[in-house]
């Protein structure tokens, strides 16, 4: 038997000796277990199967809330698994049910283990970039918009921040702790993985049917249903709240695939990345999201631009050719046709509403400079200020949105924040020697890029997981520079200065 074997076996052997059989045997533990047992039981007869599941729920939460502190790697992996099933798991429980709070608890655990890991081991060198100081000037503007007096109501921004601003801090904690390659490649498998299985959602959908809880959901609420079904085809959502944050997602992740395809990797992952990409392709048109197709010819574009050659051009004209055709195509396909129409917005009837949306509010945008209050418009501004102006008010747009709560002056801040990140990440694209690094940095510019352009059509970064997989990318996009900084730096000096 190899000597590491011999030890593992060792260690647990110890291990099973010293806890199990010394610790959990002792007269004292059994009587208190036996005790816990008979008083959960007689809990959930007394109050129900409920009950039963609020303590199954703490047992459970208390172990991932220590290790979530005390490891923040896990704590990461366990914020982006649940960021992807925790609007699937909402639909499960009455519609009532504050199911959010989840990923709120999480956010803050992954927070107080910052704090904690930092109070040892200050890296503060870590956040010494320009994205982070446009981040942080981001965050203050809507931590401001507390006090706008405009604001119908506190409430509002209350709730709204929890998602807009809370959120925006998990980009500090991903920087600090993502440390390692091998870390990087762990969290994109893990990513890939997550949108591969929202992917078989959407296709379960489309070709085998809904499941008995997601049809009670559907149909819960009659204006679910009519904004979901449209021209005789159900639009699909998977795993995710609403069909758009699925072809988002499903388009994003395909970029990704196209990304890591330019990395040094063997022929037959960058067949299986290919083959990836065209999947989330394909499982995308089912949501019927008709601006999430205007998102590919906008990252492709990005692609092509920046890894620009014979080869790379070839295969862009293949593409454009491939898409003129789909364009042109006479088609009965719903599908297909709903794909066409979204290159046509001027025989769309809902484009030309939104524009007319967009010139009726312009007044007030330009009236108001700090706008008219965090959560204003949308859900909260409907639920505490119900008779506003505002809260009649569909934005549509993301950056409409921010013109509407936070005035023009945050849209000013909001898309210099924008442009900055694309600017370092591109930079950043260019410095790095690594080829798997610069892969991973491509697919982070190419996300980024996606939600920026997608974000204009409709809200894209206000559903999980798209806000903490976007805080994600922003973070990698610094992190695959450092890391290509440190592995030069063990290698060549020159008086203490970087070579780059």
């Amino acid at each position: 038997m190899p000597d590491d074997q011999v030890v593992n076996s060792a260690a647990k052997k110890t291990f099973w000796d010293k806890v199990i059989i010394q610790k959990l045997s002792a007269p004292a533990i059994i009587v208190f277990l036996v005790c816990v047992s008979l008083a959960v039981s007689y809990v959930i007869v007394s109050e129900g199967y409920i009950a039963g599941l609020i303590i199954l729920c703490v047992i459970v939460a208390l172990p991932v809330a220590y290790a979530t502190v005390a490891y923040p790697k896990f704590g990461i992996m366990a914020l982006i698994i649940i960021s992807f099933f925790i609007n699937y798991a909402s639909r499960l429980v009455p519609e009532p049910t504050p199911i959010g709070l989840v990923m709120d608890a999480m956010t803050y655990l992954l927070i107080l283990g910052f704090f904690v890991k930092n109070k040892s081991d200050k890296q503060w060198d870590y956040f010494k970039n320009p994205i982070t100081y446009f981040t942080l000037a981001w965050l203050g503007y809507n931590l401001l918009e507390l006090i706008n007096p405009a604001s119908p109501s506190i409430l509002e921004w209350v709730f709204t921040v929890r998602t807009v601003g809370v959120i925006m801090l998990m980009y500090f904690v991903f920087l600090y702790h993502i440390r390692t390659k091998e870390f990087i490649k762990l969290l994109i498998k893990l990513w890939l993985a997550l949108e591969l299985i929202a992917a078989f959602s959407g296709l379960q959908q489309e070709h085998i049917g809904l499941f008995g809880f997601e049809n009670e959901w559907l149909h819960r609420f009659p204006e679910r249903y009519k904004l979901l079904f449209i021209g005789g085809h159900l639009r699909k959502w998977g795993i995710f709240s609403d069909p758009v944050v699925y072809a988002y997602n499903m388009v994003a992740a395909a970029l990704v695939c196209i990304a890591l395809m330019f990395g040094p990797l063997k022929q037959n992952k960058k067949i299986i990345l290919g083959f990836m990409a065209a999947f989330f392709f394909t499982v995308m048109l089912y949501s019927g999201t008709r601006a999430s197709y205007l998102i590919i010819p906008a990252g492709l574009s990005m692609l092509f631009i920046l890894n620009f050659n014979k080869k790379v051009l070839i295969f862009a004209i293949v593409c454009a050719l491939m898409l003129g055709v789909l364009i042109r195509v006479p088609t009965s396909n719903p599908t297909l046709a709903r794909f066409q129409s979204a290159f046509r917005p001027s025989k769309d009837a809902s484009f030309e509403e939104r524009l007319r949306n967009q010139e009726r509010i312009k007044p007030f945008i330009l009236s108001h400079p700090i706008g008219g209050g965090l959560g204003s418009v949308g859900v909260w501004g409907q639920r505490f200020a119900p008779n506003s102006y505002l809260a009649k008010f569909p934005p549509d747009s993301g950056y409409v949105r921010v013109a509407v709560e936070m005035g023009w002056i945050g849209l000013l801040l909001y898309c210099t924040f924008n442009f900055v990140i694309l600017y370092k990440g591109i930079q950043y694209f260019y410095l790095i020697r690594d080829p798997m690094l610069k892969a991973y940095c491509l697919g982070m510019i190419l996300f980024i890029f996606a939600f920026d352009v997608g974000n204009f059509p409709q809200q894209a970064l206000v559903q999980y997981p798209s806000n903490i997989l976007f805080y994600l990318a922003m973070a990698l996009l610094n992190v695959t520079m450092r890391l290509d900084i440190q592995q030069r730096t063990l290698k060549l000096k020159d008086g203490g200065k970087y070579l780059i």
